[in-house]
Protein backbone atom coordinates (compact mmCIF):
# COMPACT_ATOMS: atom_id res chain seq x y z
CA UNK A 1 0.00 0.00 0.00
CA UNK A 2 1.42 3.64 -0.69
CA UNK A 3 2.57 5.55 1.63
CA UNK A 4 2.39 9.18 2.32
CA UNK A 5 5.69 11.40 2.57
CA UNK A 6 4.89 14.19 5.21
CA UNK A 7 6.04 17.63 5.44
CA UNK A 8 8.52 17.34 8.58
CA UNK A 9 9.41 20.22 11.03
CA UNK A 10 13.25 20.54 9.70
CA UNK A 11 13.43 23.67 12.10
CA UNK A 12 12.69 24.22 16.04
CA UNK A 13 10.04 27.12 15.03
CA UNK A 14 8.85 25.60 11.91
CA UNK A 15 5.05 25.62 11.46
CA UNK A 16 5.18 25.32 7.40
CA UNK A 17 7.35 24.85 4.49
CA UNK A 18 7.52 25.50 0.47
CA UNK A 19 8.75 23.28 -1.46
CA UNK A 20 11.75 25.11 -3.60
CA UNK A 21 12.29 22.22 -6.16
CA UNK A 22 12.07 18.59 -6.47
CA UNK A 23 15.09 16.18 -6.62
CA UNK A 24 13.33 13.17 -7.52
CA UNK A 25 10.23 13.18 -10.27
CA UNK A 26 7.35 10.92 -10.57
CA UNK A 27 7.98 7.14 -11.48
CA UNK A 28 11.95 7.20 -9.97
CA UNK A 29 12.91 5.42 -7.16
CA UNK A 30 13.16 6.53 -3.82
CA UNK A 31 15.95 5.12 -0.96
CA UNK A 32 16.29 6.53 2.49
CA UNK A 33 18.45 9.28 2.74
CA UNK A 34 18.14 9.62 -0.75
CA UNK A 35 17.69 14.13 -1.12
CA UNK A 36 14.03 14.42 -2.43
CA UNK A 37 13.49 18.04 -2.63
CA UNK A 38 14.17 21.50 -1.07
CA UNK A 39 12.16 23.09 1.50
CA UNK A 40 11.95 26.67 2.31
CA UNK A 41 11.56 26.98 6.50
CA UNK A 42 11.03 30.00 8.09
CA UNK A 43 15.02 30.64 8.25
CA UNK A 44 16.72 28.92 5.23
CA UNK A 45 16.34 26.34 2.73
CA UNK A 46 17.00 22.81 3.75
CA UNK A 47 17.35 19.60 2.17
CA UNK A 48 14.71 16.77 2.67
CA UNK A 49 16.72 13.43 3.05
CA UNK A 50 13.55 10.71 2.17
CA UNK A 51 12.28 8.57 4.92
CA UNK A 52 10.86 6.21 2.66
CA UNK A 53 11.53 3.61 -0.06
CA UNK A 54 10.39 2.72 -3.32
CA UNK A 55 8.90 4.73 -6.13
CA UNK A 56 7.67 8.34 -6.48
CA UNK A 57 4.13 7.74 -7.22
CA UNK A 58 2.46 11.02 -6.96
CA UNK A 59 3.80 14.44 -5.55
CA UNK A 60 1.16 16.60 -4.04
CA UNK A 61 2.92 19.90 -3.19
CA UNK A 62 4.36 20.96 -6.81
CA UNK A 63 7.67 23.18 -6.55
CA UNK A 64 6.29 26.53 -5.37
CA UNK A 65 3.83 24.76 -3.04
CA UNK A 66 3.11 25.13 0.72
CA UNK A 67 1.94 22.44 3.33
CA UNK A 68 2.06 22.62 7.07
CA UNK A 69 4.14 20.42 9.35
CA UNK A 70 2.48 16.61 9.23
CA UNK A 71 0.57 17.26 5.85
CA UNK A 72 1.52 15.07 3.12
CA UNK A 73 3.52 16.24 0.19
CA UNK A 74 4.34 12.83 -1.68
CA UNK A 75 2.66 9.69 -2.19
CA UNK A 76 5.60 6.53 -2.05
CA UNK A 77 4.83 2.94 -3.23
CA UNK A 78 5.20 0.14 -6.03
CA UNK A 79 5.11 0.95 -9.73
CA UNK A 80 1.42 0.92 -10.92
CA UNK A 81 0.01 0.71 -7.32
CA UNK A 82 -3.31 2.32 -7.07
CA UNK A 83 -3.23 5.38 -4.96
CA UNK A 84 -7.26 6.83 -5.14
CA UNK A 85 -7.50 5.80 -1.57
CA UNK A 86 -4.03 8.02 -0.48
CA UNK A 87 -4.91 10.71 -2.67
CA UNK A 88 -8.47 10.86 -0.94
CA UNK A 89 -6.73 10.85 2.37
CA UNK A 90 -4.33 13.93 1.75
CA UNK A 91 -7.59 15.84 0.77
CA UNK A 92 -7.65 15.28 -2.93
CA UNK A 93 -5.79 18.49 -3.77
CA UNK A 94 -2.46 20.22 -4.21
CA UNK A 95 -1.19 22.76 -2.66
CA UNK A 96 -0.86 25.68 -4.53
CA UNK A 97 2.15 28.30 -4.88
CA UNK A 98 0.89 30.70 -1.98
CA UNK A 99 -1.01 33.58 -2.21
CA UNK A 100 -2.99 31.68 -5.44
CA UNK A 101 -6.20 29.27 -4.96
CA UNK A 102 -4.96 25.64 -4.82
CA UNK A 103 -6.14 22.87 -8.39
CA UNK A 104 -7.80 20.13 -7.77
CA UNK A 105 -7.66 17.46 -10.17
CA UNK A 106 -9.61 14.39 -10.66
CA UNK A 107 -8.00 11.32 -9.26
CA UNK A 108 -6.05 9.74 -11.88
CA UNK A 109 -6.16 13.08 -14.42
CA UNK A 110 -3.70 15.95 -14.84
CA UNK A 111 -5.45 19.15 -14.74
CA UNK A 112 -4.02 21.73 -16.90
CA UNK A 113 -1.32 23.38 -15.14
CA UNK A 114 -1.86 27.26 -14.15
CA UNK A 115 0.57 29.23 -15.80
CA UNK A 116 1.81 30.25 -12.50
CA UNK A 117 2.49 26.51 -11.90
CA UNK A 118 4.14 26.06 -14.69
CA UNK A 119 6.34 29.30 -14.48
CA UNK A 120 6.84 28.22 -10.59
CA UNK A 121 8.29 24.52 -11.90
CA UNK A 122 10.27 26.33 -14.98
CA UNK A 123 12.00 28.14 -12.04
CA UNK A 124 12.58 25.52 -10.54
CA UNK A 125 15.99 24.58 -12.90
CA UNK A 126 17.01 28.30 -12.74
CA UNK A 127 19.46 29.08 -9.89
CA UNK A 128 16.88 31.52 -8.10
CA UNK A 129 15.51 32.77 -4.03
CA UNK A 130 12.35 30.94 -3.02
CA UNK A 131 11.36 34.78 -3.20
CA UNK A 132 12.14 35.69 -6.60
CA UNK A 133 10.51 32.56 -7.68
CA UNK A 134 7.17 33.09 -6.44
CA UNK A 135 8.02 36.96 -7.91
CA UNK A 136 8.33 35.65 -11.08
CA UNK A 137 5.44 33.39 -11.34
CA UNK A 138 3.22 36.60 -10.58
CA UNK A 139 4.68 38.93 -13.21
CA UNK A 140 5.03 35.95 -15.90
CA UNK A 141 8.82 36.23 -16.12
CA UNK A 142 11.09 33.74 -17.64
CA UNK A 143 14.05 33.20 -15.27
CA UNK A 144 15.86 31.64 -17.53
CA UNK A 145 16.38 34.37 -19.83
CA UNK A 146 17.76 36.18 -15.83
CA UNK A 147 21.16 36.39 -15.12
CA UNK A 148 21.69 36.85 -11.26
CA UNK A 149 22.93 39.08 -8.60
CA UNK A 150 23.05 37.25 -5.37
CA UNK A 151 25.94 34.80 -4.40
CA UNK A 152 27.34 32.43 -7.34
CA UNK A 153 25.20 34.15 -10.03
CA UNK A 154 21.58 33.29 -8.00
CA UNK A 155 18.71 34.91 -9.43
CA UNK A 156 17.13 36.98 -6.48
CA UNK A 157 13.99 39.52 -5.94
CA UNK A 158 16.05 42.18 -7.46
CA UNK A 159 16.88 40.86 -10.55
CA UNK A 160 13.27 40.01 -11.20
CA UNK A 161 11.66 43.33 -10.10
CA UNK A 162 14.54 44.97 -12.56
CA UNK A 163 13.97 42.74 -15.39
CA UNK A 164 10.96 45.15 -16.49
CA UNK A 165 7.98 42.44 -17.06
CA UNK A 166 4.57 42.52 -17.22
CA UNK A 167 2.47 43.21 -14.05
CA UNK A 168 0.96 40.22 -12.13
CA UNK A 169 -2.47 39.40 -13.93
CA UNK A 170 -5.57 40.08 -12.44
CA UNK A 171 -8.52 38.39 -12.15
CA UNK A 172 -11.91 39.54 -13.12
CA UNK A 173 -14.14 40.91 -10.50
CA UNK A 174 -17.21 39.30 -9.35
CA UNK A 175 -20.19 40.42 -10.36
CA UNK A 176 -22.31 41.96 -8.45
CA UNK A 177 -26.20 42.72 -8.14
CA UNK A 178 -27.30 46.08 -8.62
CA UNK A 179 -26.57 48.84 -5.79
CA UNK A 180 -29.60 49.32 -2.99
CA UNK A 181 -32.03 52.38 -3.71
CA UNK A 182 -31.31 54.92 -1.20
CA UNK A 183 -32.81 57.92 0.60
CA UNK A 184 -31.43 61.48 0.13
CA UNK A 185 -28.95 61.95 2.24
CA UNK A 186 -29.86 63.77 5.71
CA UNK A 187 -28.82 67.54 6.00
CA UNK A 188 -25.37 68.46 7.42
CA UNK A 189 -24.27 71.07 9.59
CA UNK A 190 -20.55 72.50 9.18
CA UNK A 191 -17.53 69.71 9.63
CA UNK A 192 -15.42 70.47 12.64
CA UNK A 193 -11.75 71.67 11.42
CA UNK A 194 -10.43 68.40 11.89
CA UNK A 195 -9.05 65.90 9.20
CA UNK A 196 -11.62 63.82 7.57
CA UNK A 197 -13.76 61.23 10.19
CA UNK A 198 -13.84 57.69 8.72
CA UNK A 199 -18.03 57.12 8.94
CA UNK A 200 -18.60 53.33 10.60
CA UNK A 201 -21.53 51.70 8.15
CA UNK A 202 -25.19 51.16 9.75
CA UNK A 203 -26.46 47.70 10.52
CA UNK A 204 -27.13 45.61 7.64
CA UNK A 205 -25.52 48.42 5.07
CA UNK A 206 -23.80 47.28 1.85
CA UNK A 207 -20.31 48.02 2.21
CA UNK A 208 -18.15 49.74 -0.29
CA UNK A 209 -15.70 47.96 -2.47
CA UNK A 210 -12.32 48.27 -1.25
CA UNK A 211 -10.17 50.64 -3.85
CA UNK A 212 -8.25 48.48 -6.56
CA UNK A 213 -4.82 48.44 -6.21
CA UNK A 214 -2.91 51.29 -8.35
CA UNK A 215 -1.58 49.18 -11.63
CA UNK A 216 1.73 49.57 -10.77
CA UNK A 217 1.96 47.51 -7.33
CA UNK A 218 3.50 44.25 -6.91
CA UNK A 219 2.38 41.75 -4.46
CA UNK A 220 4.72 39.96 -2.24
CA UNK A 221 4.17 36.03 -1.39
CA UNK A 222 4.38 36.82 2.73
CA UNK A 223 7.21 33.84 3.25
CA UNK A 224 7.62 31.31 5.87
CA UNK A 225 10.51 33.18 7.20
CA UNK A 226 8.74 37.08 6.86
CA UNK A 227 5.63 35.24 8.75
CA UNK A 228 8.24 33.71 11.61
CA UNK A 229 10.05 36.99 12.00
CA UNK A 230 6.35 39.02 12.40
CA UNK A 231 5.34 36.65 14.99
CA UNK A 232 8.21 35.91 16.83
CA UNK A 233 9.20 40.02 17.06
CA UNK A 234 5.84 40.93 17.48
CA UNK A 235 5.75 38.31 20.59
CA UNK A 236 8.87 39.88 21.78
CA UNK A 237 8.11 43.84 21.82
CA UNK A 238 4.51 42.89 23.28
CA UNK A 239 5.51 40.51 25.98
CA UNK A 240 9.12 41.45 26.94
CA UNK A 241 9.05 45.17 28.56
CA UNK A 242 11.96 46.90 26.94
CA UNK A 243 14.07 49.70 28.21
CA UNK A 244 17.15 51.05 26.29
CA UNK A 245 20.48 52.16 27.41
CA UNK A 246 22.73 54.62 25.01
CA UNK A 247 26.57 55.26 25.13
CA UNK A 248 28.78 57.41 23.42
CA UNK A 249 31.90 55.07 22.64
CA UNK A 250 35.63 56.58 21.46
CA UNK A 251 36.90 54.34 19.02
CA UNK A 252 39.89 55.71 18.19
CA UNK A 253 41.67 52.79 19.97
CA UNK A 254 39.91 49.15 18.77
CA UNK A 255 39.72 50.80 15.40
CA UNK A 256 43.83 51.10 15.58
CA UNK A 257 44.01 47.31 17.30
CA UNK A 258 42.26 46.01 14.45
CA UNK A 259 44.27 47.76 11.95
CA UNK A 260 47.28 46.32 13.49
CA UNK A 261 45.83 43.09 13.33
CA UNK A 262 45.19 43.07 9.94
CA UNK A 263 48.49 44.46 9.22
CA UNK A 264 49.51 42.06 6.06
CA UNK A 265 46.56 39.57 6.36
CA UNK A 266 45.17 38.80 2.96
CA UNK A 267 42.24 38.52 4.45
CA UNK A 268 41.15 41.14 6.81
CA UNK A 269 39.03 40.74 10.03
CA UNK A 270 35.83 42.33 10.89
CA UNK A 271 34.70 44.81 12.91
CA UNK A 272 31.75 42.47 14.07
CA UNK A 273 34.38 39.61 15.36
CA UNK A 274 35.81 42.53 18.14
CA UNK A 275 32.63 43.57 19.17
CA UNK A 276 31.44 40.24 19.72
CA UNK A 277 34.77 39.75 21.40
CA UNK A 278 34.41 42.72 23.41
CA UNK A 279 30.58 41.83 24.10
CA UNK A 280 31.40 37.97 25.76
CA UNK A 281 34.15 39.84 27.95
CA UNK A 282 31.84 41.99 29.22
CA UNK A 283 29.14 39.47 29.58
CA UNK A 284 31.61 37.66 31.49
CA UNK A 285 31.60 40.45 34.04
CA UNK A 286 27.79 40.59 33.59
CA UNK A 287 26.25 37.01 33.71
CA UNK A 288 22.23 38.46 33.91
CA UNK A 289 22.59 39.90 30.59
CA UNK A 290 23.44 36.44 29.04
CA UNK A 291 19.89 34.83 30.33
CA UNK A 292 16.21 34.17 29.63
CA UNK A 293 12.98 34.44 30.83
CA UNK A 294 11.21 31.11 31.36
CA UNK A 295 8.10 32.13 33.41
CA UNK A 296 8.70 30.71 36.61
CA UNK A 297 12.73 31.06 36.34
CA UNK A 298 15.22 32.67 34.84
CA UNK A 299 18.20 30.62 33.30
CA UNK A 300 21.76 31.95 33.55
CA UNK A 301 23.23 30.20 30.59
CA UNK A 302 26.42 28.63 31.22
CA UNK A 303 27.98 29.12 27.95
CA UNK A 304 28.46 32.71 26.11
CA UNK A 305 26.88 32.32 22.51
CA UNK A 306 26.19 35.19 20.25
CA UNK A 307 24.57 35.96 17.52
CA UNK A 308 24.75 38.94 14.71
CA UNK A 309 22.15 39.87 12.94
CA UNK A 310 22.29 39.40 8.94
CA UNK A 311 20.36 40.58 6.24
CA UNK A 312 18.85 38.04 4.06
CA UNK A 313 16.82 39.36 1.13
CA UNK A 314 13.28 38.43 2.52
CA UNK A 315 14.18 38.77 6.11
CA UNK A 316 16.98 38.60 8.91
CA UNK A 317 18.81 35.35 10.07
CA UNK A 318 21.00 35.29 13.24
CA UNK A 319 24.08 33.18 12.83
CA UNK A 320 25.25 32.38 16.41
CA UNK A 321 29.23 31.99 17.52
CA UNK A 322 29.61 29.48 20.33
CA UNK A 323 31.47 29.85 23.70
CA UNK A 324 32.74 33.67 22.20
CA UNK A 325 34.14 33.60 26.07
CA UNK A 326 36.96 30.79 25.47
CA UNK A 327 37.48 32.02 21.86
CA UNK A 328 40.07 34.52 20.76
CA UNK A 329 39.09 37.33 17.87
CA UNK A 330 40.68 35.31 14.77
CA UNK A 331 38.32 31.76 15.62
CA UNK A 332 35.61 33.90 16.25
CA UNK A 333 36.08 35.73 12.58
CA UNK A 334 36.54 32.06 10.97
CA UNK A 335 33.33 31.05 12.26
CA UNK A 336 31.51 34.08 11.84
CA UNK A 337 32.54 34.56 8.10
CA UNK A 338 31.85 31.07 7.08
CA UNK A 339 28.40 31.01 8.86
CA UNK A 340 27.31 34.88 7.53
CA UNK A 341 28.28 33.46 4.03
CA UNK A 342 25.97 30.36 4.24
CA UNK A 343 23.03 32.44 5.93
CA UNK A 344 23.09 34.63 2.64
CA UNK A 345 22.54 31.59 0.81
CA UNK A 346 20.29 30.15 3.12
CA UNK A 347 22.41 27.28 4.20
CA UNK A 348 22.45 27.11 7.92
CA UNK A 349 21.43 24.50 9.87
CA UNK A 350 19.26 25.09 12.56
CA UNK A 351 21.20 24.38 15.16
CA UNK A 352 23.43 27.53 13.61
CA UNK A 353 20.90 30.07 14.12
CA UNK A 354 18.59 29.42 17.07
CA UNK A 355 19.45 29.60 21.06
CA UNK A 356 21.45 32.95 20.99
CA UNK A 357 21.39 34.32 24.72
CA UNK A 358 23.00 37.57 23.44
CA UNK A 359 22.42 39.43 20.26
CA UNK A 360 24.12 42.24 18.23
CA UNK A 361 22.90 43.95 15.57
CA UNK A 362 25.25 46.45 13.20
CA UNK A 363 24.00 49.25 11.05
CA UNK A 364 26.80 51.14 10.97
CA UNK A 365 27.70 50.36 7.37
CA UNK A 366 24.50 51.61 6.02
CA UNK A 367 25.18 54.92 7.80
CA UNK A 368 22.85 54.98 10.29
CA UNK A 369 23.91 57.05 13.57
CA UNK A 370 21.86 54.82 16.08
CA UNK A 371 18.73 52.85 16.38
CA UNK A 372 17.00 50.67 19.32
CA UNK A 373 16.53 46.64 18.30
CA UNK A 374 14.21 44.45 19.21
CA UNK A 375 15.04 41.72 21.86
CA UNK A 376 15.89 38.64 19.94
CA UNK A 377 14.17 35.61 21.62
CA UNK A 378 15.15 33.68 24.09
CA UNK A 379 18.16 36.29 24.89
CA UNK A 380 17.22 39.03 27.54
CA UNK A 381 19.14 41.39 25.54
CA UNK A 382 20.37 43.19 22.22
CA UNK A 383 23.21 45.34 21.35
CA UNK A 384 22.21 47.86 18.55
CA UNK A 385 25.79 49.80 16.96
CA UNK A 386 25.84 52.45 14.77
CA UNK A 387 28.30 53.86 12.38
CA UNK A 388 31.84 55.59 13.47
CA UNK A 389 32.28 58.90 12.90
CA UNK A 390 34.56 61.56 13.53
CA UNK A 391 33.54 64.40 15.91
CA UNK A 392 35.20 67.19 17.74
CA UNK A 393 35.16 67.00 21.17
CA UNK A 394 36.66 69.41 24.98
CA UNK A 395 38.88 67.53 26.49
CA UNK A 396 39.73 67.87 30.12
CA UNK A 397 41.90 70.64 29.78
CA UNK A 398 39.15 72.49 27.62
CA UNK A 399 41.12 71.93 24.31
CA UNK A 400 39.10 70.54 21.34
CA UNK A 401 39.86 67.48 19.83
CA UNK A 402 38.77 65.02 16.95
CA UNK A 403 38.02 61.62 17.74
CA UNK A 404 36.08 58.40 16.40
CA UNK A 405 32.91 57.59 18.01
CA UNK A 406 30.05 55.00 17.45
CA UNK A 407 26.61 55.10 19.43
CA UNK A 408 25.85 51.91 21.13
CA UNK A 409 22.34 51.19 22.51
CA UNK A 410 21.51 48.21 24.88
CA UNK A 411 17.71 46.85 24.80
CA UNK A 412 17.33 45.21 27.92
CA UNK A 413 14.63 42.66 29.13
CA UNK A 414 13.51 44.47 32.18
CA UNK A 415 11.85 41.22 33.59
CA UNK A 416 15.78 40.20 33.55
CA UNK A 417 17.91 42.94 33.61
CA UNK A 418 17.59 45.91 35.84
CA UNK A 419 18.51 49.00 34.83
CA UNK A 420 21.66 49.25 37.02
CA UNK A 421 23.09 46.18 35.83
CA UNK A 422 22.43 46.96 31.85
CA UNK A 423 23.91 50.30 32.80
CA UNK A 424 27.16 48.33 34.19
CA UNK A 425 27.41 46.04 31.23
CA UNK A 426 26.95 49.16 29.01
CA UNK A 427 29.95 50.76 31.84
CA UNK A 428 32.35 48.16 31.04
CA UNK A 429 31.98 47.64 27.41
CA UNK A 430 32.53 51.40 26.92
CA UNK A 431 35.47 51.45 28.98
CA UNK A 432 36.97 47.90 26.97
CA UNK A 433 36.51 49.27 23.77
CA UNK A 434 37.89 52.25 24.34
CA UNK A 435 41.06 51.14 25.68
CA UNK A 436 41.49 47.37 24.82
CA UNK A 437 44.11 46.30 27.32
CA UNK A 438 41.11 46.88 30.11
CA UNK A 439 40.10 43.34 28.25
CA UNK A 440 43.58 41.88 30.19
CA UNK A 441 42.06 42.57 33.75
Amino acid sequence: MAERILMIALSPTMEAGTIVSWHKSEGESVSQGDLLCEVETDKAVMDYESLNEGTLLKILVPEGGRAKVGEAIALVGTPGEEVSEQLGEAGKKEAAPEGRAPAVPPVGTQAPPLAAQAQLRQAGRAKASPLARKLAAQRQIDLGGLSGSGPEGRIVMRDVLGSGGPAPARGPAPARGPAPARGPAPARGPAPARGPVPVQPAAGAVKAPAPPPASGDVLLPLSSKRRVIAQRLSESKLNAPHYYLRADVAADLILAAREQLNRGRAEKVSFNSFLLKFAAEALKRHPRLNSSWEGEAIRLRGSIDIGLAVAQEDGLITPVVRDCGSKGILAIEAELKDMVERARSGRLAPAEYTGAGFTISNLGSYGILDFTAIINPPGAAILAVGRVRRVPEVDEQDQIRIRSVMILTLSCDHRVVDGAVGAAFMRDLKQMLEDPVKVLY
